[in-house]
C-alpha cells in the first residue's frame, strides 16, 4: 500500500499538517540560491518578447518561424519536465540542477550568437532540454528543505513570485539590453548568474532524492513529448487557417500519445508520473489554475510588447519600463496573499484572483483598437494581482497533497502546467492574433511579391517594408498594419477574458471543500 493510500483521508487545503522542523539561516540561503534558476528559466520564457521585432528584421523570418522560435523553448521544456522530475527523484535533485545549469549556460551562448533563424530555433530547443532539468529540482528541493507548513508556504510564495516576476521581468531586461546591445545579448544575461549558482549550490543546497525510485521509463518520455508537440502544432495550424485535415490529424496523434502515456503509467508498478494524483480534486484544480494563469500572462506580454514598440513607437527599454509597475505588483501579490491564504478558503482566494486577470483583458477588449501606454500599464497591474496571488496558493496546494518523497513528480506536474500555459498563451492567442492581422490587413498597390510576403507575415515585417516605400504608400501600409494588429488584439483579449472567467469558476468548484485522496504515491513502501 502506498503512503497516500494509507493516508487516504478527507484532505482539504485548510487541513492542518503536523508541524515540521523550523528552517534556519542555511535553509533560507538555499532558497535564495534556488531562486536564481527560477528567475532565469521564467525570464527566458518572455525575454524574446521585446526582441521579436529586431529578430524578425534581422533574419527576415516568417511569422510562423517567429512563433516557433518563441514556442520551441517552453514546448520542449513542458515535454520533458515530467521525465526530468522523475530523474531528479531517482538520481538526485541537486545533481540534476547543476547539470541543467551547465547545459543552460552553453546553449545560452549558442543562442546569443546564432547565425541563422534555424540555429536560433535549435538553440532554444537545447535551452528547453536543460531548462527542464532546472525547474522540477527547485520546487521539489523547496518541498524537502522546508518541512514546516507555514514556512513552506512562504517559500513557495517566494518561488511563485519569482517565476511570475521573471516572466514579467523578461521584457524589461530585454528592453534594457536591446537599448545598448544586439538582440543576442538577451541570452547572455543567464551566464554569470548560472556560474554563481554552480559555485553556491554545493555549499548551501542539500541533496535529496526519492528513497524508493522507479525505473527510468524511456517510452514514457517519448510518449509525453509525442503528446505535447502534435497538439500545439494542431492549434497553431488551425489558428493560422491551415488545412483542417492537418490539424485534426496532428490533434489525434497527440491525443493518442497522451492516452497511451496515461495507460502505461497506470499499468506500471513504478510509474514515471502517478496519474492517480489527478483524482485529488484540489491537485487537478491547482494544476489547471497554474496553466491558465500563465496563459494569461504570456499571452498579454506577446501582444503588448509589439504594440508598445511597433504601434506606439517606444524604444525597447521604454516599453519595458511601462510594464515595471505590473512586475512589482505581481511580486507583491504573490507574497501578500500568504496571510490571506491562512485565514480564507483557497477556492475563494484563487477564484477572486483570477477575476483580476479577467478584468485586465476586459479592459483591453472594451477599449477597442489602440491603447495608450498608461492604459496598458494599468491593465498589466490588474493582471499582475491575479497571476501573483493565484500562483502562490495553487502551488502550495499541489505540493501539500503529495508526500515529500514524490515532490519531484508533483513539482514537474506543476511546472508542466506553467510551460503548457506559456506555450498555449503564445500559440493560441498569438496565432489568433496573426490570423486576424492577416485577414484585416489592406496593402497599398505597387508592392513586390517579397514586400507583400513580409508585410503579411508580421507587424514588424510591415513596419520594415514601410521604411523603404514612398511617404504616401508607407503611411497607408503602417496605418493599415496598425489597424489590423489592434483589431486582432481586441479579439484575442475577449477570448482571454472568457478563459479567465472560466478558470475562476473552475477554481471555485475544484478547490472547494474536502475530497478523498486515493492516489498512489509509491508502490515501494
Amino acid at each position: 500500500m502506498s503512503e497516500v493510500s494509507r493516508r487516504a483521508t478527507r484532505l482539504s487545503p485548510e487541513t492542518p499538517e503536523t508541524p515540521g522542523a523550523s528552517a534556519g539561516h542555511r535553509e533560507w540561503l538555499a532558497l535564495a540560491v534556488l531562486m536564481l534558476p527560477v528567475l532565469l528559466v521564467s525570464v527566458d520564457n518572455t525575454v524574446l518578447s521585446f526582441a521579436l521585432p529586431e529578430i524578425s528584421r534581422h533574419f527576415a523570418t516568417s511569422g510562423t518561424m517567429l512563433l516557433w522560435i518563441v514556442d520551441s523553448y517552453p514546448l520542449v521544456l513542458a515535454g520533458l519536465l515530467v521525465a526530468m522530475g522523475s530523474f531528479g527523484d531517482r538520481f538526485g535533485r541537486r545533481r540534476l540542477l547543476m547539470v541543467g545549469a551547465a547545459g543552460f549556460a552553453v546553449f545560452s551562448v549558442a543562442a546569443a550568437f546564432a547565425p541563422t533563424a534555424g540555429f536560433l530555433l535549435a538553440s532554444r530547443v537545447g535551452l528547453g532540454v536543460f531548462g527542464a532539468m532546472l525547474m522540477p529540482s527547485t520546487l521539489s528541493l523547496i518541498r524537502n528543505i522546508f518541512t514546516d507548513r507555514n514556512q513552506r508556504r512562504i517559500a513557495i510564495a517566494v518561488w511563485a513570485a519569482g517565476f511570475s516576476a521573471g516572466a514579467a521581468m523578461g521584457p524589461l531586461l530585454g528592453g534594457l539590453l536591446l537599448e545598448h546591445f544586439w538582440w543576442g545579448s538577451v541570452f547572455l544575461l543567464a551566464v554569470p548568474v548560472l556560474v554563481l549558482m554552480l559555485a553556491l549550490t554545493p555549499i548551501v543546497v542539500p541533496e535529496s532524492r526519492d528513497p524508493h525510485p522507479g525505473r527510468v521509463d524511456y517510452l514514457g518520455i517519448v510518449l509525453s513529448i509525442g503528446t505535447m508537440l502534435p497538439v500545439v502544432y494542431a492549434i497553431k495550424n488551425l489558428a493560422k487557417g491551415g488545412p483542417l485535415l492537418v490539424s485534426a490529424t496532428a490533434l489525434l496523434i497527440g491525443l493518442a500519445a497522451g492516452a497511451a502515456f496515461v495507460l502505461r503509467q497506470l499499468r506500471r508498478p513504478d510509474p514515471m508520473l502517478d496519474v492517480r494524483l489527478f483524482t485529488i480534486r484540489p491537485f487537478t484544480g491547482a494544476v489547471l489554475v497554474n496553466l491558465l494563469a500563465i496563459f494569461s500572462l504570456v499571452g498579454f506580454l506577446f501582444f503588448v510588447s509589439q504594440h508598445l514598440q511597433l504601434v506606439l513607437g517606444y524604444s525597447p527599454l521604454d516599453a519595458g519600463l511601462v510594464l515595471l509597475p505590473g512586475l512589482a505588483v505581481t511580486i507583491a501579490a504573490g507574497l501578500g496573499v500568504v496571510p490571506l491564504a491562512r485565514r480564507l478558503p483557497a477556492h475563494a482566494v484563487v477564484s477572486v484572483s483570477l477575476l483580476f486577470s479577467a478584468a485586465a483583458y476586459v479592459m483591453i477588449a472594451l477599449l477597442g483598437e489602440g491603447g495608450s501606454a498608461d492604459f496598458l500599464m494599468i491593465a498589466f497591474v490588474v493582471l499582475g494581482i491575479g497571476v501573483g496571488a493565484s500562483e502562490t496558493v495553487s502551488n502550495d496546494l499541489i505540493l501539500s497533497t503529495v508526500p515529500a518523497a514524490k515532490a519531484g513528480a508533483a513539482s514537474a506536474v506543476s511546472e508542466t502546467a506553467y510551460e503548457v500555459g506559456s506555450v498555449l498563451g503564445t500559440a493560441v492567442l498569438g496565432s489568433i492574433l496573426l490570423a486576424s492581422y492577416q485577414r484585416n490587413l489592406v496593402l497599398p498597390g505597387g508592392l513586390t511579391g517579397a514586400q507583400v510576403g513580409a508585410s503579411t507575415e508580421t507587424l514588424g515585417g510591415a513596419v520594415e517594408v514601410a521604411t523603404g516605400l514612398a511617404p504616401e504608400s508607407a503611411a497607408l501600409l503602417r496605418d493599415s498594419a496598425f489597424h489590423a494588429f489592434d483589431s486582432g488584439v481586441t479579439v484575442t483579449s475577449g477570448i482571454a477574458a472568457l478563459l479567465m472567467i472560466g478558470a475562476s469558476v473552475l477554481a471555485a468548484w475544484s478547490l472547494r471543500g474536502k475530497v478523498t485522496t486515493t492516489a498512489r504515491a509509491s508502490t515501494h513502501d
